[in-house]
């Protein structure tokens, strides 16, 4: 709720499809600039800790947002400094966050399942917010949207609290923090497969998910819609990406990660360009249908495979270059997409990402991993 509330907030306020590619940016280039460091620091601490404190300051960042917008004092400046704290908060919470799900699962065998049903109540969430945001803000304003998701981080800490984990020794925690460093780095692009999943991730990031901060302007301009529409693109986009994580969820342990995230890497790129064809509502809400299962296949695929071909001291590490690749080559993409659109127009700037990524697909391939 909170992410279509904000992009419109700022669509509403300026008209300007560079500023969703800026405040795209300044919401996630922490998160590029400070992962490596913060994936060292949770291999040396406590992940769910670290999570705690994240969850809390999420939850003041999004009161502050409640508050400016209610009030009606928010401007521009505000949403840019507070999608910074935001992004910062996110370089401490992503590497936790992802290799916390190892720590929670008995059998190793699982461990895929488990991401990939992580992934489906992440979806979840993204199949019904952006509906009930759509509606509330047309309703009632942005500013409820962002107390909503203030208020649900109470249950969210709430949770964390009653999670109980064995703590494991830590055998990096008197390393130098700059070793612990080189070390990760060197562990994480000396390794084939680890190597080419990340920079797979960081070329989706840059050029093929950038396409969803796009949405506020394609639904106003393109669809000829308002908020409503974008809530319901968004909806299309969730339920092909709920529906791609259930069938990851149920998936046998045998599947072969690897032809996944290559025929969806393609077929993404494919219906990105689709998109940039439509002027329709129910060809685009097909199209990002197709688009989200193909999205949610390849990242949760990626996610696994990284996860099982890394040696646990080094976990949190190689899960930082994997937020970093995924959260922070994200906000360059949105810059260079919002500005792309800014002076090309929407439809082609979706037709560049499109097929940057149609070609991501077909150079993994040819690095042959299986």
């Amino acid at each position: 709720m909170q992410n279509v509330a904000l992009s419109w907030l700022v669509y509403r306020l300026t008209d300007s499809v560079f500023l969703l590619g800026l405040i795209g940016f300044t919401t996630q280039i922490p998160t590029f600039i400070l992962s490596p460091f913060t994936g060292v620091y949770t291999d040396k601490h406590d992940k769910l800790r670290i999570m705690i404190g994240a969850q809390i300051m999420f939850m003041i960042q999004a009161i502050a947002l409640a508050v400016l917008t209610l009030t009606d004092m928010a401007q521009v400046w505000h949403i840019v400094a507070l999608s910074l704290l935001f992004g910062i908060i996110s370089a401490f919470d992503a590497p936790a966050r992802q290799s916390l799900v190892v720590d929670l699962i008995d059998e190793p065998d699982h461990l895929s399942n488990a991401i990939a049903l992580n992934s489906a109540i992440f979806n979840a969430a993204r199949l019904v917010g952006p509906a009930i945001a759509g509606v509330t803000i047309a309703a009632v304003g942005e500013g409820i949207c962002f107390f909503l998701n203030a208020a649900s981080f109470i249950a969210v800490i709430y949770a964390l609290l009653q999670v109980k984990i064995e703590q494991k020794k830590r055998h990096s925690s008197e390393e130098p923090f700059l070793k612990s460093f080189m070390d990760g780095l060197k562990y994480t692009f000396a390794n084939k497969v680890i190597r080419t999943l990340i920079i797979l991730l960081a070329i989706l990031s840059l050029a093929g998910f950038p396409f969803i901060v796009l949405l506020p302007a394609y639904a106003k301009e393109v669809l000829s819609g308002g908020a409503e529409t974008l809530g319901y693109l968004m909806s299309s986009l969730g339920a092909g990406a709920l529906a791609g994580a259930l069938f990851m969820a149920s998936r046998k342990p045998d599947t072969k990660f690897v032809i996944l995230i290559g025929v969806n890497t393609i077929i993404l790129g494919t219906f990105i360009v689709l998109a940039s064809l439509s002027d329709s509502f129910y060809a685009s809400s097909a199209v990002l249908f197709v688009a989200g299962v193909s999205m949610i296949l390849a990242l949760s695929s990626v996610n696994t495979l990284l996860q099982t071909s890394t040696n646990e001291q080094m976990r949190g590490r190689v899960m930082s270059f994997y937020a970093m690749a995924l959260m922070g080559m994200l906000p360059i993409g949105n810059l260079i997409i919002g500005t792309l659109a800014e002076f090309t127009g929407i439809s082609l700037s979706l037709t560049v990402g499109g097929i940057v990524t149609l070609s991501a697909g077909i150079w993994f391939w040819s690095k042959k991993l299986n």
